[in-house]
């Protein structure tokens, strides 16, 4: 049985990749020993990381990061879900309550350029690109606005207080839609 040309090619290409790979790693600079190695984010394994090398700012917004991304949200916020489509209503509901709540900081369109952010540290998020990580989850962003950021050092108030749920998923909706 005759085998095509690209069958060649292929296994060619696989062996080429296979050992560029195994060559990179004795070298140490891809995956193995080199910058993203096993202890990369300690501060001799790459410039600038470590807490050691972070600005207070950066700590402190890798904090809720790094909490989120090892031991999830608190139990209060596990698994929840917006209850609200993104109609017309919804939206404009939300649009209102951001601006009466969230712009002072993050600003009009979430770019965290609000007047009463910008002596802040950290900065206020970048909204209007964060609501577009994976990250960014519904339970997450509930959890974030909900509790604040006082258990990261940070100025983010708690609105849990002051907003409903439901008004909290309306700005969440209201974010996710892109700010219109």
């Amino acid at each position: 049985m005759r085998k095509p040309k690209s069958y060649f090619i292929v296994l060619a290409a696989l062996f080429g990749l296979t050992s560029a790979c195994a060559s990179a790693q004795q070298h140490g600079d891809w995956w193995g020993h080199g910058p993203m190695g096993p202890r990369h984010m300690q501060p001799d394994g790459m410039h600038g990381w470590g807490w050691g090398h972070m600005g207070q700012g950066q700590q402190q917004r890798m904090q809720r990061h790094w909490t989120y991304m090892n031991e999830g949200v608190p139990s209060a916020y596990r698994g929840a879900r917006s209850p609200f489509r993104a109609t017309t209503e919804v939206i404009a509901e939300g649009r209102a309550l951001y601006s009466d709540n969230c712009s002072r900081c993050h600003g009009a369109e979430g770019l965290g350029d609000g007047e009463a952010g910008r002596s802040l540290i950290p900065s206020p998020a970048l909204l209007r690109w964060f609501v577009q990580m994976p990250m960014s989850g519904d339970e997450y962003l509930l959890w974030t606005i909900s509790e604040g950021g006082v258990r990261f050092g940070t100025d983010m108030p708690a609105f849990k207080g002051d907003l409903t749920e439901e008004d909290i998923w309306k700005i969440i909706a209201y974010m996710r839609a892109g700010f219109p």
